[in-house]
């Protein structure tokens, strides 16, 4: 009998006390009646089981969040003491966290924290068609790429920033992003106007979480990625007498201890043994890096490339962006040499020109300037623009607008409006 009890709990009734026992034997059935269903029940259990009642139940067997570490605090708990933490890919898929916060309605696989994060990569399927890469251009920066991601078993010290500098308009950054294209890399690209702000130490702090997500990248999608600054010199440099701000100490900082400490980066959470990060090359461009802070740019931080292009990769990256358009190699020679010391955005700039008459004539087949905001924008779905037929590229259209862009620049370089307006300024 002990031992029965001690497995289930015995409910004992208890009569009412207002019962009357000396009443007439009919009456008092029906009292008791009365009475069992008013009875005041006791339940008997185990004091174990009255303990195990209260424990905390667990939300399930395979769910990460109630993890505990070595100290018993569980995830939530580091996760809210790490200050703008980063690892926020855990527990968002099935067999991670349980059914009830996956759902089945999004699929086991419904990812939309880590794909809204990824957005800050880069891809690049709008390069569409065949480009030329210059081989001098992308072996320094395919080397630099498979060093940094090579370092740990190379016995030797490798810069973790490349500078590719030069003049402007050369295509650094489209060749660069090209490579990208290539290799199957999935970078992240930031610009110098990143790097200021109006907050103390903001831009730091987003490089080093820019840098995070690139290694975030490798880690959790099996692709390469980098870290690209495009125009940095911009961002960083002294020019006259502008004035250095704490943002640009922090981000010259910022990157000089990244290139110190590639795998160990903070974003001010606590330091974890176990936080280990990629080493994730970083590629920067600029135009003149002598205006850039020395320390920054010494060689064993900083790999410097000058990039120049010569006569001859000018011709082939010119002919393979004019090929499409039957234009022969002698041609865009000729046209090369009609424009010499020009930039290779310039010989861009001339297939441009040429459109603008066949743009004004499809404006005018629209219904002209007048018209054109609501046929553009208030059509109808089932409604179709007029097709617009570009122009056939020829070497004389090519030639007149190159003549027409010199002029441009030598208009800028003559007349220097900014003196008529401000005599007393100086030369």
């Amino acid at each position: 009998m002990a031992r029965w009890l001690s497995h289930s709990p015995l409910w004992l009734p208890i009569p009412n006390s207002n019962l009357n026992l000396n009443s007439n034997p009919n009456s008092r059935v029906l009292q008791y009646q009365h009475a069992y269903r008013a009875q005041l029940r006791v339940r008997c259990s185990e004091v174990g089981e009255e303990k195990e009642k209260k424990k905390k139940k667990r939300l399930s067997e395979q769910s990460s969040w109630e993890a505990k570490d070595a100290e018993g605090r569980d995830y939530l708990y580091r996760l809210g003491k790490e200050a703008d933490n980063m690892n926020i890919a855990v527990g968002q898929r099935a067999g991670v966290i349980d059914s009830l916060f996956v759902g089945d309605f999004l699929g086991k696989d419904s990812d939309i924290v880590f794909d809204y994060r990824q957005k800050v990569t880069r891809s690049f399927e709008y390069l569409q068609g065949d480009y030329y890469i210059a081989p001098l251009f992308m072996d320094k920066v395919v080397c630099h790429i498979v060093k940094n991601y090579l370092a740990h078993i190379l016995n030797t010290k490798v810069p973790l920033i490349l500078g590719i500098w030069g003049g402007k308009g050369q295509g650094k950054s489209f060749q660069t992003e090209l490579i990208f294209q290539t290799m199957g890399i999935e970078p992240v690209i930031m610009s110098a106007g990143e790097l200021e702000s109006e907050r103390a130490g903001e831009p730091g702090k987003l490089i080093r979480e820019r840098y995070r997500t690139a290694s975030q990248v490798v880690q959790n999608q099996g692709k390469m990625s980098c870290l690209m600054i495009n125009d940095i010199d911009a961002g960083l440099g002294r020019f006259g007498n502008t004035q250095m701000t704490v943002n640009n100490q922090i981000v010259v900082g910022t990157l000089m201890n990244l290139s110190d400490n590639p795998t160990r980066v903070s974003v001010g959470q606590d330091w974890r043994d176990s936080d280990i990060t990629n080493r994730i090359p970083i590629i920067v461009t600029g135009n003149d890096f002598s205006t850039i802070y020395a320390p920054l740019i010494r060689d064993g931080r900083m790999d410097k490339f000058y990039w120049q292009p010569n006569l001859e990769d000018i011709l082939n990256i010119v002919h393979r962006m004019y090929e499409k358009d039957g234009i022969s190699r002698d041609e865009v020679e000729r046209v090369v040499k009609t424009f010499p010391n020009q930039a290779l955005d310039f010989y861009g700039a001339l297939r441009s020109r040429t459109y603008d008459r066949s743009i004004l004539k499809w404006i005018d087949d629209i219904g002209g300037v007048e018209n054109f905001g609501s046929k553009l924008l208030k059509r109808r779905k089932d409604q179709s623009l007029p097709v617009f037929i570009p122009p056939e590229q020829t070497v004389d259209a090519l030639l007149e607008a190159g003549y027409s862009l010199i002029k441009e620049q030598q208009l800028i370089m003559e007349n220097k409006l900014s003196k008529e307006y401000m005599k007393n300024i100086d030369d």
